[in-house]
């Protein structure tokens, strides 16, 4: 049960090889993730919002801050892989980012437009993306691994999904909708 919690639609499986069909589909997951994030938090009262999705996990409020906090390092990173030759990305501490008072506090309205607005502009961003493009890497100081940007997009998508089915789940568990 704390699995299918913690990973409700499974972890990522990092190294596998996407088509192009494959890596289309999974720039549409990015690209509808903020709509989909309005939709289900928006009825939701301020009690809810300040619940965990599980034991021991983020309050709603905190992952939606967390995944805006996210895909916005997301952006960089893809913009610093496309103008520089397999950069060093600069990682974070995801778990602390989320204990700072923007992180349990701020509006989710905040959060929900930053989204919005950085996935128009990720969007437009991956869509021009080339075979060449896609290949481009970077490489993570802390996983000391060099990921392409094609597998970055899968793990981004995977991202989206795990955390909307964080909370859609959890509002489904509590009648919630």
């Amino acid at each position: 049960m704390e699995e299918s919690l913690r990973y409700p639609i499974g972890q990522f499986e990092y190294g596998k090889i996407y088509t192009p069909a494959e890596t289309k589909s999974q720039i549409q997951t990015i690209s509808a993730l903020p709509s989909k994030l309005f939709n289900a938090v928006n009825p939701l009262t301020e009690a809810q919002l300040d619940t965990p999705y599980r034991p021991g996990g983020w309050t709603v409020l905190q992952t939606v801050h967390h995944v805006a906090d996210s895909h916005m390092n997301a952006y960089i990173r893809f913009k610093l892989a496309l103008t520089e030759e397999n950069p060093s990305i600069k990682p974070y501490e995801e778990a602390l980012w989320a204990e700072l008072a923007d992180g349990k506090g701020a509006p989710v309205d905040w959060s929900l437009q930053l989204l919005k607005y950085v996935h128009l502009r990720w969007g437009v961003l991956l869509n021009s993306l080339t075979d060449a493009d896609l290949a481009r890497t970077y490489f993570h100081p802390e996983s000391k691994r060099v990921f392409a940007l094609r597998e970055v997009i899968a793990m981004y998508a995977w991202h989206s999904e795990h955390h909307y089915e964080h909370i859609n789940r959890l509002c489904l568990r509590e009648g919630w909708k």
